[in-house]
């Protein structure tokens, strides 16, 4: 009988280790093609890997609760046939494993483990050789702080480290490090401890990392959307019947944020060490609340390519699979800038966290209504307007206060002068 090879599948552009989260089969099963494998999770996304052939569960090479790298074989299956086969690019793209970029030894230092118990943080094979030849210890590579997806340690991360371990003073040796220490907590017997669960502890790397990477200005601006407002409620009904798809202020907000970033490129841009990349097409990512609590960011791609209608269609098509969990891998990846609604909770504004490697972040609080004071040719006045305040928090290193301030201010001025003849 020939083997088949199981590998750990790509999942996104930016996916580089998923979680196997629950084996659905087990030694000794048997397989027919499609059959579901394994269980498996990322930051982005839950899915479920199928067996390409059919076959017999020869070997499980990883354990419920390991962090695995994409490409790296998983399971191997027992075939009919002659030869060993492996999935290949040829065969199913989806299951392309990346070129290594230099063979390491994959024994671990008896000082550096893969992963250290009630830790999710994971050392390649090379991370953990070239510790154990620097001689690193395991409290030292925690204390490093990960340029990689969620805080993955690099080889250039560790190479950056070692070299300031050289030229520090020996006493300090042992300080150099970049991770924050939480102050201790001290409970009292009536506290309840709760565990955060992986998505929630992925969510909360994220957000460091975004923190220690980028230097956070927010921009506010107030927001007359009167003419937004009557517009919706003189055509919401039409709308739908038209197009098939609710409107809601969320998607009027999008499609004016989207038409502002054609106006102000830098915006859609993100930074690669001391090189600004300016994105060419503007995947708009939207996040999203669960049920449970916690948060995804499913993305438009090629949102400018889109009118209101098509916004509206992919933003509703997107919401509704994200709660129910059936968003494709590739529809949570490849964002160039995020929206996020605070309305939603009664929120009158906020100041949201950059979703990494992106350079800003766009935020709406409820629309109420105020009296303003009203500028005409005539005169002043006090009016009724239903009013909102937009809120970008944007990456200081790349994005002036004056670009991000000119920014949402092109936003606001779309919303205020929106066409009441759209339909």
């Amino acid at each position: 009988m020939a083997k088949f090879e199981i590998v750990m599948p790509k999942l996104g552009e930016s996916i580089i280790e998923a979680t196997i989260t629950r084996w659905l089969k087990q030694v000794g099963d048997t397989l027919e093609e499609d059959d579901a494998i394994v269980e498996i999770a990322t930051d982005k996304v839950d899915s479920e890997v199928p067996s390409p052939v059919d076959g017999i569960i020869e070997k499980l090479l990883f354990n419920e609760g390991d962090v695995v790298e994409v490409g790296k074989v998983i399971a191997i299956i027992k075939t009919e046939g002659e030869e060993t086969e492996s999935v290949n690019e040829s065969e199913n793209k989806d299951y392309t494993a990346p070129v290594a970029e230099e063979k390491v030894d994959e024994k671990i230092p008896e000082n550096i483990e893969p992963k250290k118990e009630n830790s999710d943080r994971f050392y390649s094979p090379l991370v953990r050789n070239m510790a154990r030849k620097e001689n690193i210890s395991l409290s030292e590579l925690d204390s490093v702080h990960g340029s990689g997806s969620n805080g993955r340690l690099t080889k250039e991360d560790l190479l950056q480290f070692i070299e300031k371990r050289k030229t520090a003073p020996a006493e300090k040796k042992t300080s150099l490090k970049s991770v924050p220490v939480n102050a201790p907590v001290i409970s009292s017997g009536n506290d309840e401890v709760i565990e955060m669960d992986r998505v929630r502890k992925l969510i909360a790397d994220h957000m460091v990392l975004s923190k220690q990477t980028s230097p956070h200005v927010t921009s506010f601006i107030e927001v007359d959307m009167s003419k937004v407002v009557n517009w919706r409620e003189k055509n919401k009904a039409a709308f739908e019947k038209k197009y098939g798809s609710k409107i809601t202020y969320t998607h009027i907000i999008m499609d004016a944020a989207v038409k502002a970033l054609k106006d102000f490129p830098m915006i859609n841009a993100s930074v690669d060490g001391d090189k600004i990349i300016l994105k060419k097409n503007i995947n708009f990512g939207m996040a999203t609340a669960l049920d449970d609590g916690n948060l995804i960011v499913p993305v438009i791609h090629n949102a400018d390519m889109l009118n209101l209608s098509g916004i509206s269609k992919s933003a509703n098509d997107l919401a509704l699979r994200a709660r129910n969990n059936n968003l494709k891998p590739e529809e949570i990846s490849g964002g160039t800038f995020t929206f996020t609604n605070l309305g939603s909770f009664g929120s009158l504004t906020g100041t949201p966290i950059i979703n990494q490697p992106q350079l800003a972040i766009l935020a709406a609080g409820i629309i109420k209504k105020k009296a303003v004071v009203i500028e005409s040719p005539h005169g002043d006045s006090i009016g009724i307007r239903p009013e909102m305040i937009l809120s970008l928090s944007y990456d200081h290193r790349v994005v002036d206060g004056a670009m991000g301030g000119m920014y949402i201010k092109k936003v606001a001025d779309y919303l205020e002068n929106f066409d009441e003849e759209n339909i």
